[in-house]
């Protein structure tokens, strides 16, 4: 076993990890402080779901032994069955099968977890967890293996993902636009204000976001090496100019530089040099990432033109960020790799994934919908999903108007002047609803 190359996989594993929760307040703050919980749940629950799956069939499905066409593993390692402590991979000198094992179930868990923004403030919680536990089993497992397991027809094509753009941004991507086609439109969509609730935990979300992608995209090298680095490097070169080119968009589009764009345009740039990064040098990660943070912002205004409710851009960001990046490598890619024929395989890549996510995320979301429902009532979206599914709410907002209205002086009245109906202590007319 090679110590050094299992500690970093393991350590990267912890980083994966760590962006679920980071995903979590990333979605959390952009949303209306009614579904916020809710929000943070749609993401944390995948850290459960697919971790019993991945154990169960997922690993097996991936990169079990291929079953002869290159679309599938087969079911050789049910619950890890021929797999020990000590089975390594790589031959005489490699990391333990489990150290894999566990780095990719955190890419497993996090993809499905990237479509929940598309479908935030109005879907059935269970009706979800159903949704994203079929989802992985047809969708992400076979994809995976497509992709990354060495039978598999995209791996033997030489199509160029060394760290999920395929089979994970624009799988999560296009499954995330079938969803919406099916679940419809939020109640007040282009008509209503649907502000973020806390652009501070948005930009604590994309913190956590950058930091665990160094163990995303470098760790993906599976050893402590020079590609590696180079994936590390070109991680942080991408993501910043991501950053700064959706900043200069929005500023000339739309007059200023917000915080929501910062972020937005750094998880762009994250996105799109996730395929691409082992491949290019520095150079071409900047002109990655520039491009992906102004085309990105210009396709967040897609769903307004075509009517498609995104409530999160993950179509805008995740799905055009993952083409972006896996198309470039193809043009991009240093040491003679680059050029006109790998770029059709880039878009075959691409293209094919993007095909087989669509017809089945479509037809697995309206398997949910028509046998358990999966849009919540009208009741329930208006009201506040938090409350409807989770019975809490994300902030006590009750407790500190308490606070602030017991320790306000009482108003004094002159002697005799009878209690008139009006205002209360907080200037808010009585009787009078008010929308958090």
């Amino acid at each position: 076993m090679n110590g050094a190359d299992t500690a970093f996989v393991l350590i990267s594993a912890a980083l994966v990890m760590l962006m679920t929760p980071g995903l979590a307040f990333f979605y959390g703050g952009m949303v209306r402080v009614k579904s916020a919980l809710n929000m943070l749940m749609m993401s944390f629950v995948s850290l459960g779901i697919v971790t019993v799956l991945w154990v169960l069939f997922g690993y097996s499905l991936a990169f079990g032994d291929d079953v002869g066409v290159g679309l599938l593993g087969d079911l050789g390692h049910i619950g890890f069955k021929g797999i020990g402590p000590e089975t390594l991979t790589g031959g005489k000198e490699g990391i333990p099968v489990f150290a894999f094992a566990l780095f990719q179930m955190m890419f497993a868990v996090i993809t499905p977890a990237l479509m929940s923004g598309a479908l935030a403030d109005r879907v059935k919680f269970s009706a979800w967890a159903l949704f994203i536990t079929l989802w992985v089993s047809v969708v992400y497992f076979p994809v995976a293996h497509w992709v990354w397991q060495a039978d598999g027809w995209l791996f033997k094509l030489k199509v160029i993902d060394f760290a999920g753009g395929t089979a994970v941004h624009i799988n999560a991507g296009i499954g995330a636009l079938a969803a919406v086609l099916v679940v419809g439109k939020r109640i007040g969509f282009k008509k209503d204000p649907m502000r973020p609730h806390s652009l501070p935990l948005v930009v604590l979300g994309t913190g956590l976001l950058w930091f665990g992608w160094f163990g995303f995209n470098a760790g993906s090298a599976l050893a402590a090496n020079g590609t590696a680095a180079n994936m590390a490097m070109n991680t942080q070169v991408a993501t910043g100019a991501a950053m700064l080119g959706w900043l200069a968009y929005e500023r000339i589009r739309h007059g200023a530089f917000t915080t929501l764009g910062a972020a937005s345009g750094a998880v762009a740039g994250l996105v799109a040099i996730t395929p691409s990064g082992a491949a290019v040098n520095a150079f071409g990660a900047l002109l990655i990432g520039v491009v992906a943070g102004a085309v990105c912002s210009w396709a967040v205004s897609l769903k307004f033109r075509f009517g498609f409710d995104d409530s999160l851009d993950v179509v805008g960001v995740h799905l055009v960020g993952g083409v972006i990046g896996t198309l470039l490598v193809g043009l991009l890619a240093t040491d003679g790799v680059g050029g006109a024929t790998q770029l059709g395989r880039q878009a075959v890549g691409a293209f094919s994934v993007m095909a087989y996510s669509f017809a089945v995320s479509w037809l697995l979301a309206k398997l949910v919908d028509k046998t358990i429902g999966f849009r919540a009532t009208e009741d329930d979206e208006v009201g506040g999903i938090d409350q409807a599914f989770h019975a809490e709410t994300a902030y006590d907002l009750t407790g500190v108007g308490a606070v602030a209205r017991s320790a306000a002086p009482a108003p004094q009245r002159p002697a005799g002047t009878p209690e008139q109906a009006g205002p209360d202590q907080a200037g808010t007319p009585q009787n009078k609803k008010v929308d958090v």
